[in-house]
């Protein structure tokens, strides 16, 4: 049972960094794509950025030059390094995964209805 575990939430000053962590536990995994996504209260969850297996990566526009994907295959851990934050970025951050030979529809990368498997979020806060 493959399980993502969010890490690297808190709450920072605006200009502040963080740094985001996604541990994948649960044995052997392959995915097609893995990526971040952010959730404000009483809005709809939003794709942040992605990296697809060959590793290239996606970002929304609200957040290109300020946030960077990264993975280490050695540690299973997707990472996501946010810089130049702004309240505006204040949100639950989520990560998720699509596995290879998951059949669900494909709707791109920064879409959450194309991904099967979801960590629980943890809080980015910038006041």
């Amino acid at each position: 049972h493959v399980q993502l575990v969010e890490s690297g939430g808190g709450s920072v000053q605006a200009g502040g960094s963080l740094r985001l962590s996604c541990a994948i536990s649960g044995g052997p995994y392959t995915t097609y794509c893995m990526g971040w996504f952010h959730q404000a209260p009483g809005k709809e969850r939003e794709g942040v950025a992605a990296m697809v297996r060959s590793g290239t990566t996606y970002y929304a526009d609200s957040v290109k030059g300020r946030i960077s994907i990264s993975r280490d295959n050695a540690k299973m851990t997707l990472y996501l390094q946010m810089n130049n934050l702004s309240p505006e970025d204040t949100a639950m951050y989520y990560c998720a995964a699509r596995a290879s030979g998951y059949g669900g529809v494909w709707y791109g990368a920064l879409v959450p209805g194309g991904y099967n498997v979801w960590g629980q979020g943890t809080q980015v806060t910038v006041s």
